[in-house]
């Protein structure tokens, strides 16, 4: 909304009168910040609680104007507040040197501080918003500050609600600035009472090249789930962010109509040419989501052997008397002491956990079926060897998932090593001795190449930004997967070919967004004589303002344009030209390819445009299960809309906490989960009347 809505107070001495109580109810947050009230003239003007400036309040006016207004006002009261803090710190330090000696007066409390610090300490802690009728709470809060007034459990959720907005404000703010695009993941959430949530979320790199990761929507879907609907959702949160010019990639992995879903923002985002590469690089698959997916399917041929061994296992901990005689017989042949692993048959992580602790226990396993009559179902040598090499395979898929879960910066560079050695790893399991292992491999490689095809462009051109690797890696892989050199060859190429295509799309917008730069700059500085100041009796004086300089502006660019005959190199021509990067000895060298990029941005300019948008897709996203994708007792019951509010304010404040050097990033953030048990204590809770009482007295 432009300026021209607001009016300054001073201009209207028109006398006001209050909003007829009996009028449309105002829904939008934004009046908690703002006074509706009607002129004399009959129109109407909404008023700042903060600096009493008067704006429109027209029904055709909207809140977007109000909801502007309010970030710009908020950030006075946000500088006023860092003043107050500071105020604080130098009271402390100054009364710290006294030793003892008389200090200062305290600083004065603000109420309305200390509330905003209340909220804020809710969101970020999930604490529900009954917490202010705790009994031990009040009475902590009474003894700390008494003179701070607790508010009530509705205001403390407008308060909270407040924070969530003018977060909210902010982040789409910076969103606005931002020169890359970003990277998209859509997850699908359940609430206990069955109702299905689209969770969000955007990835970027933002101008001080660090990686960044925000739940932008947190929205309730009618069920059975349609693919359509839930694209034209995410449709509507793009445009209501203004980022859908600037969407470079989407996983949509736990989304079980991800191919609707693509399929119709593909329909809608490609005839706007949003794209890169005309959408080819829009779908992304996380290589954590396709090895879980190969993996599970490939376990039910070993169902068999691992119903088996989870059967001896069940034996072992069916009683008391049987545990301690197996503790026996496993000490007897000296096996490590662990305790047995029972796992969840839908989860093919605990499966390999329980094999690789039950594969230990091969001796004294057969020691209890000596002793123990009613353990018949024991495995032959043949079977422990079958059930060996399976875990054999399965542990090298869960380290891999294990490093990719535990990287605490997961640029897309990182994974094309790691993916191209299981591709290889997964074609000598195929010529495995076991049949069992034999037939899963091939299974599971029928599977991976599937969704290779599909992510290997977006992996590959990662690596390739990767100045450890260029174009190495991929032509050293590709030799060792394709056994036909032609063919190898071939597919080398199509990498290339894509890196160069991409390159040059980024380099006709470097080009044309400097011809417009360019082309401003010397139309505002070359306008010939231009009014520059006023004299007396309104005559204006004019003065010449070209300087010499102006006249060489574009030198450099028409001297480049016109010098066919001398071309010079492309920064990616010198890059690709350059020896690569050296590595430290080890596999892991905690090389920070942002920090690089950052350093070398001027050198590479399009380049590290490229960088920019590629290292930030997120194709490492390891995916949680269904049960982990459930809201907890707390908020499930919640209007959908104090639930976005509170997940994506807490996701927001992550940032925030973690830059206190005061915190360490272990323990920055609390789960939303941490309040469920919480909320249904009706013991430690006030009564809807506000008096205290104690549970002792009931």
């Amino acid at each position: 909304m432009s300026e021209s809505t607001e009016m300054e107070g001073s201009g209207n001495t028109n006398v006001t009168e209050s909003h007829n109580p009996r009028s449309r109810k105002l829904r939008s947050l934004v009046w908690n910040d703002f006074t509706k009230e009607q002129k004399a003239d009959g129109s109407f003007v909404a008023i700042c609680n903060h600096c009493k400036k008067q704006l429109t309040a027209s029904s055709r006016s909207g809140t977007t104007h109000l909801k502007n207004h309010l970030g710009i006002c908020m950030s006075s009261k946000r500088l006023k507040r860092k003043k107050l803090v500071v105020r604080r710190l130098v009271l402390k330090s100054t009364d710290a040197k006294n030793d003892g000696a008389p200090g200062l007066e305290h600083p004065q409390f603000d109420q309305e501080l200390s509330r905003q610090d209340l909220a804020r300490m809710i969101v970020l802690h999930g604490y529900p918003f009954s917490v202010v009728h705790h009994v031990g709470f009040r009475t902590f809060v009474r003894n700390l500050q008494p003179q701070f007034k607790l508010p009530s459990y509705d205001v403390v959720k407008a308060d909270c609600m407040k924070f969530y907005e003018n977060a909210r404000l902010r982040l789409h703010e910076v969103l606005d600035k931002l020169h890359c695009r970003v990277s998209l993941t859509v997850d699908i959430w359940r609430s206990g009472d069955g109702l299905e949530y689209v969770c969000l979320m955007c990835h970027y790199v933002d101008d001080e090249w660090k990686l960044k990761k925000k739940i932008l929507n947190f929205v309730p879907i009618e069920a059975p789930l349609a693919g359509e609907e839930i694209s034209k959702s995410i449709a509507e949160k793009l445009r209501e962010w203004n980022i859908d010019k600037k969407l470079g990639s989407m996983v949509l992995d736990n989304c079980s109509t991800s191919d609707i879903v693509t399929r119709e923002l593909l329909k809608s985002l490609r005839p706007k040419g949003f794209l890169l590469s005309n959408g080819d690089l829009f779908c992304v698959h996380s290589c954590a989501h396709v090895l879980n997916l190969m993996v599970q399917e490939s376990m039910e041929l070993a169902c068999e052997l691992t119903n088996r061994v989870r059967n001896s296992v069940q034996h072992v901990k069916s009683s008391q008397e049987r545990s301690i005689r197996f503790q026996k017989a496993a000490k007897q042949v000296g096996a490590p002491e662990k305790p047995l692993v029972l796992d969840a048959p839908t989860s093919w992580v605990s499966t390999y956990l329980m094999l690789e602790t039950a594969c230990q226990y091969q001796d004294a396993f057969s020691c209890l079926a000596e002793w123990d009559a009613d353990f018949t179902d024991f495995l032959s040598s043949k079977a422990w060897s079958d059930a060996k090499a399976v875990t054999e395979c399965l542990e090298v898929l869960y380290h891999v998932i294990e490093k990719f879960s535990a990287t605490r910066v997961p640029t897309a560079n990182l994974y094309f090593n790691d993916i191209c050695g299981i591709h290889l790893l997964m074609k000598r399991w195929c010529m495995s001795p076991h049949p069992i292992v034999a037939s899963m491999a091939a299974q599971m490689l029928e599977k991976f190449e599937q969704y290779w095809d599909l992510t290997r462009i977006v992996m590959a051109i990662a690596s390739i930004l990767d100045p450890r690797y260029k174009m190495k890696s991929i032509e050293y892989y590709f030799k060792l997967i394709y056994g036909d050199p032609y063919e190898a060859k071939a597919r080398i190429d199509n990498i290339r070919n894509s890196f160069i295509n991409l390159y040059n799309e980024y380099a006709l917008q470097s080009a044309n967004s400097s011809k417009n730069q360019a082309l401003l700059c010397y139309v505002g500085n070359t306008s010939g004589y231009t009014s520059s100041e006023s004299g007396t009796g309104g005559e204006s004086k004019t003065s010449y303002r070209v300087t010499l300089s102006d006249t060489r502006r574009g030198l450099d660019q028409y001297l480049q344009e016109t010098s066919s005959s001398q071309p010079s190199k492309s920064d990616m021509d010198m890059y690709l030209e350059e020896a690569v990067h050296p590595s430290k000895e080890g596999l892991d060298d905690n090389f920070n390819i942002l920090a690089w990029w950052k350093f070398n941005a001027a050198k590479y300019p399009v380049l590290s445009m490229m960088a920019h948008d590629i290292l930030a897709i997120p194709v490492s996203i390891v995916p949680l299960d269904s049960e982990a994708r459930t809201l907890n007792q707390y908020l499930s019951p919640m209007d959908p809309i104090i639930v976005q509010g509170i997940i994506c304010a807490q996701d927001w404040l992550k940032d925030e906490i973690e830059a206190s050097p005061t915190v360490g990033p272990m323990d920055a953030l609390a789960l939303v989960s941490a309040a469920a048990g919480l909320e249904g204590d009706d013991e430690c809770m006030m009564p809807p009347n506000g008096d205290e009482f104690s549970p002792l007295s009931k």
